[in-house]
């Protein structure tokens, strides 16, 4: 059976015309969950009740739950569609069910009974393995390799898995996002999935709070720009612009400034300026600064991310305009 990209398969569902068995595998638990969801679309939804069964298949540690989840499963293939052309059966951390942790008789029997049903699909059902890492070599995968079309999540092969993946991320973010600036995003960032996570995570950090994300939010962060001057990000701060705060923290990170540093000198506008600008929000950004220096020195996690995060914090409410930088 073929290996397809998640647009591939996106494009299946759309026509209608799915194939009996999918293994959607990967690292990416947010695109594997989101394309599992879309086969649910398959189904009318008023009819949906009674044609589409999920089955959780991590708690199959045992010989005995084994034998029981795989009946359980071929039961849910089996049965006849009711009122509709097609069943969907979707099984959850599949990887349990497909590489058993403890060796049985029970087992044995389980994962035979599961070959069995894996070489003669049910033509009116379709059944979506989601799955995370898998031994190639087993025993079952081998077979999935010949039965089922394989979908590896995460990989991005051209602009319209980018896109797909832009608006992935943003519906998980609870956000809507334009099509064309999920256009915009993925050109500019390319097949270059670091960037392109990079990218969206900034943006979904920018955009908090709004509705829908615009071309217009993503020309402002992550549009191309030139570093004006080294106090570019504290100036965007104070004015309260945030995707100009953080599209210059880019900028900064980029031409290898030390977080270090940029710490720094958000350290020195709380502490020279926000006295006289933002009185009010003193204490919390103070503390901010503290956490993010703890955080820095403990590896708390990125610490582009860190900045980012203090970056936003700092912006928060309207930020006194007409801040001069100081000579040295």
């Amino acid at each position: 059976m073929p290996n397809l990209t998640p647009s591939a398969v996106h494009e299946q569902i759309q026509a209608g015309t799915p194939d009996p068995i999918y293994l959607l595998q990967g690292e990416d638990d947010v695109e594997k969950s989101a394309l599992a969801a879309e086969f649910v679309g398959l189904v009318e939804e008023g009819l949906q009740a009674f044609n589409v069964e999920r089955i959780h298949a991590g708690d199959m540690t045992t010989g005995d739950k084994l034998a029981d989840g795989v009946s359980a499963l071929i039961d849910a293939v089996r049965t006849l569609p009711m009122m509709a052309p097609r069943r969907v059966v979707i099984v959850f951390q599949a990887d349990a069910l497909l590489v058993p942790k403890r060796e049985s008789e029970a087992a044995t029997r389980a994962l035979d009974r599961l070959e069995a049903m894996f070489k003669s699909p049910e033509p009116q059902t379709t059944l979506v393995l989601v799955a995370g890492t898998i031994d190639k070599r087993s025993r079952l995968y081998k077979l999935l390799a010949r039965q089922a079309t394989l979908v590896e999540c995460g990989a991005i092969a051209d602009q319209a898995d980018a896109e797909r993946w832009v608006r992935t991320r943003a519906a998980a973010a609870g956000a809507a996002i334009d099509p064309a600036a999920a256009r915009l995003i993925a050109e500019r960032a390319g097949l270059d999935v670091k960037r392109l996570r990079g990218d969206v995570d900034r943006l979904m950090l920018y955009a908090l709070g709004q509705k829908s994300i615009t071309v217009e939010d993503v020309r402002d962060l992550v549009g191309p720009a030139a570093l004006q001057d080294d106090w570019a990000m504290t100036n965007a701060i104070e004015s309260g612009q945030a995707g100009a705060a953080l599209r210059q923290l880019a900028l900064m990170l980029d031409a290898g400034a030390p977080a270090e540093k940029i710490l720094g000198q958000l350290g020195w506008l709380v502490r020279a300026k926000f006295p006289a600008v933002a009185p009010d929000d003193l204490p919390t950004a103070v503390e901010a600064v503290f956490r993010t220096d703890l955080d820095l020195k403990r590896s708390a996690g990125d610490a582009r991310v860190l900045l980012e995060r203090l970056v936003v914090e700092l912006c928060a409410g309207k930020r006194a305009r007409g801040f001069a930088p100081p000579r040295f």
